[in-house]
């Protein structure tokens, strides 16, 4: 494992190079959770129905309780605190592969439902959280722009990478092996590479050097207008990441191939990735409100054209894969874009918080736009079922209009200055 350096100039010299790969895998669980309960239910117990209902009930708990878990994390420290979560989510996920099958009511299963989604650990906001307050404490302050500007489209990229690519290795396991592999696997990781993220030594707090000169937000601060707007922004790219991967689930099944469906929504993550990487080489003057407002527009127009390939007699299947490479242009540097006006406004102290909420957002829209998307392709059909992605671009663009009429005054690009956090 790389160890720090003493005056480092690049974050990787002041985590070492060991956190990365650590922080990625740790994630993964989070972007498995909803789609595995969801295969699980629907395998163990025969109820489409009920499955959706599960997978919200999953959603309902991370939006109730992962922001409770980024405040605990600013008060107590993310070490405790995603250490704790993650045992717990653990032996729910566990618990969840045995009720399943068993003979108790279904009742058990919304409970055992709550608690996975209540305890999941909240690792992509808390390593933001992490990596924001190391540049702000450690790097040169002629770095700190650069770098943290850098850092939020990696953490996009990687989130981008995660909740495209955690539902194919949830169909993977699922079909090679069997339904209560997926949640049987994300326990393990969890309890390996969340207990690893958790001990990591960045999961320090640094209290004794900082303690004087902490001040922590009043609760009424996170409820500002441009943390509210990048939330709601946040939320509609959960509801496209659900949407799409279970419309087009049913598009798949109509085909007669479901099992191919993840291979195909993984192709939103190769232009989505190249670039979310590149935000990084925009000219300042491509400011943050212009980014939302540009790459939610290629989200409406790549959604909108979904349909329409689906109805592509003999030609259904190019023209869809076209067009998903094309969504997946608008997907990546949105959610930078999010994560970056929301670093740039949370209140100080309040970072992981901040952090949290965001992430909660992207599960709570995933879980509801599934439950919902599904009754939809059910009761209506696949070709209905796809318009649901514009409805979610949609969202994603209303709130890139309110965050552009809330910075009327252009906002640069780079962050300039960032938060200082504890967690």
């Amino acid at each position: 494992m790389s160890t720090p350096s003493e005056n480092p100039r690049t974050l990787i010299q002041a985590t070492g190079f060991a956190y990365f790969p650590i922080a990625f895998i740790a994630r993964l669980p989070f972007a498995m959770m909803v789609v595995g309960v969801l295969t699980l239910v629907v395998s163990a117990r025969g109820d489409v129905a009920l499955g959706g209902i599960e997978a919200a009930v999953v959603g309902l708990g991370t939006a109730i309780f992962g922001p409770l878990i980024g405040a605990a994390a600013d008060r107590w420290g993310q070490r405790p605190v995603v250490l704790a979560a993650g045992i717990v989510n653990s032996i729910a996920l566990l618990a969840m592969a045995w009720i399943a099958f068993s003979t108790l009511p279904d009742l058990a299963l919304l409970g055992v439902a709550f608690i996975i989604g209540a305890t999941a650990p909240q690792v992509s906001p808390m390593s933001r959280s992490r990596l924001v307050g190391i540049i702000a404490r450690v790097l040169p302050r002629d770095r700190r722009s650069h770098v943290l500007n850098g850092t939020m489209s990696y953490e996009s990229t990687a989130d981008e990478l995660v909740f495209v690519f955690g539902p194919f290795i949830v169909g993977l396991l699922g079909t090679t092996l069997s339904p209560v592999a997926p949640v049987v696997g994300a326990a393990v990781l969890t309890l390996v590479f969340v207990t690893a993220f958790a001990l990591h030594r960045t999961g320090r707090t640094p209290r004794a050097t900082h303690r004087r000169e902490t001040v922590v937000a009043p609760v009424s601060e996170l409820f500002r207008a441009p943390l509210v707007v990048a939330t709601i922004g946040i939320l509609g790219m959960g509801l496209f990441f659900g949407a799409s991967l279970t419309s087009l689930t049913a598009f798949m099944a109509d085909q007669g191939a479901a099992e191919e469906a993840g291979l195909y929504y993984g192709l939103m993550g190769v232009g989505s990735a190249i670039l979310a990487l590149s935000v990084t080489w925009f000219s300042p003057r491509f400011t943050l409100p212009a980014r939302w407002l540009t790459f939610a527009g290629i989200l409406v127009v790549g959604t909108a054209l979904l349909p329409l390939a689906g109805s592509m007699d003999g030609a259904a299947m190019p023209a869809l894969s076209v067009v998903l490479v094309i969504i997946g242009c608008g997907v990546g540097p949105t959610l930078v874009t999010q994560y970056s006006i929301a670093a740039m406004h949370s209140p100080a102290g309040r970072s992981a918080t901040v952090m949290t909420i965001m992430g909660s957002g992207v599960v709570v829209g995933q879980a509801a736009a599934s439950a919902v998307v599904g009754i939809l392709a059910q009761d209506a059909g696949a070709l209905a079922a796809l318009w649901a992605p514009v409805v979610a671009a949609l969202v994603v663009l209303g709130a890139g209009v309110a965050n552009r009429l809330l910075h009327r005054v252009p906002v640069p690009a780079p962050i300039t200055q960032p938060t200082r956090v504890q967690g």
